[in-house]
């Protein structure tokens, strides 16, 4: 299992703070905190530990943390973070230079910088944030241009931005589900968007590799599908006019997966029509209903899609379901389910 978690409900009074102390700064770089809730100090992390990548879930009260240039001497890992905020705000000063960061968008700072900072509950119960943490070789951008985005605030709301927030708010949903198998391929997703990301910032997309702007691009196409299954008029014709590519060079990046636009619709649309049928709050909605709303216009050509998908007809999925959830309501073999919550 790569996931691994730890929270300070077990211990009381100062055991918490000193606690949660030891433990992130051995997973993070070393840092001097301080906060008014010391003497009761509620908190939890979950790290996923991807080999080069580490991200990190965590929650606790409002605090303020510093990195020195003493610490900096003591040890310095040469790590970037991006920083999440999912609740509360986030302050960091560096050089006379402040950025304050609100829920949902993304700063990005690093291990070799001397900073002050500070969290803010913001009448939240707790801060909340998730973290990415990689070697700063392993992003393939140029020293100058990380230095200039250091302490940037990144809007999380448009643009790649959103797509890299709700990234790895899927990702750390599912973190307890990854196999050591899985840790190459997320860490090399993680890497793409994030240098991506960090050179739309820089406006610097011209220094990413090939490889690394067509996997990204894969990954803009799979979130613009997601998001619009529903509409019957989705086709590649439309994909590629979004994303202001050829037709060609759409079947291109999905036949390097060993797959095609159309199937990758089909077997989305039909894996949340198969979610949907094991839903009990979904007991009323009609069979038909259900495919329509996910896009398939023919009642008939939906029937025989699932049928071949999951071997029977969305009638018997729907009884079966309903007389044996338990068994039934993670995919059936074969198919993909996308990360759709948030936390770890």
């Amino acid at each position: 299992m790569l996931c691994t978690k730890f929270s300070t409900e077990h211990l009381s009074g100062t055991d918490r703070y000193d606690f949660w102390d030891a433990m992130v700064s051995s997973s993070l770089f070393r840092t001097t905190v301080a906060s008014d809730h010391r003497d009761d100090f509620a908190a939890g992390s979950a790290a996923l530990d991807l080999g080069g990548v580490q991200t990190f879930a965590q929650r606790y009260p409002s605090l303020r943390v510093s990195r020195s240039p003493l610490l900096i001497r003591q040890q310095d890992p040469e790590v970037l973070h991006l920083w999440l905020t999912v609740r509360g705000r986030i302050g960091m000063t560096q050089a006379g230079r402040e950025v304050e960061v609100g829920e949902g968008d993304l700063l990005f700072y690093d291990s070799s910088t001397p900073w002050q900072g500070w969290t803010d509950t913001v009448n939240r119960p707790e801060v909340s944030s998730l973290i990415v943490q990689v070697p700063r070789t392993a992003l393939p951008l140029h020293s100058n241009t990380l230095d200039r985005l250091t302490h940037t605030r990144i809007t999380g709301r448009t643009g790649i931005g959103a797509l890299m927030r709700r990234y790895l708010t899927g990702l750390m949903d599912h973190a307890p589900e990854y196999e050591a198998f899985d840790a190459p391929r997320l860490a090399h997703t993680t890497l793409d968007l994030l240098s991506a990301m960090l050179a739309e910032a820089a406006r610097a997309q011209e220094a990413l590799s090939p490889e690394t702007q067509h996997n990204v691009l894969r990954i803009r196409i799979s979130e613009f599908i997601r998001r619009r299954l529903g509409d019957p008029g989705l086709s590649p014709a439309t994909i590629a006019a979004a994303h202001q590519i050829s037709l060609r060079t759409l079947h291109r990046l999905f036949q390097q997966q060993g797959t095609t636009v159309a199937a990758r619709i089909r077997r989305d649309r039909l894996e949340r029509c198969r979610a949907d049928l094991a839903d009990p709050l979904m007991r009323s909605r009609s069979i038909h209903a259900i495919a329509s709303g996910w896009g398939f216009t023919r009642p008939a050509d939906f029937t025989r899609a699932f049928r071949a998908a999951y071997g029977l007809p969305p009638s018997d999925y729907r009884h079966l379901t309903s007389r044996a959830p338990a068994n039934v309501l993670a995919p059936l073999p074969g198919t993909d389910r996308e990360p759709v919550g948030t936390g770890c």
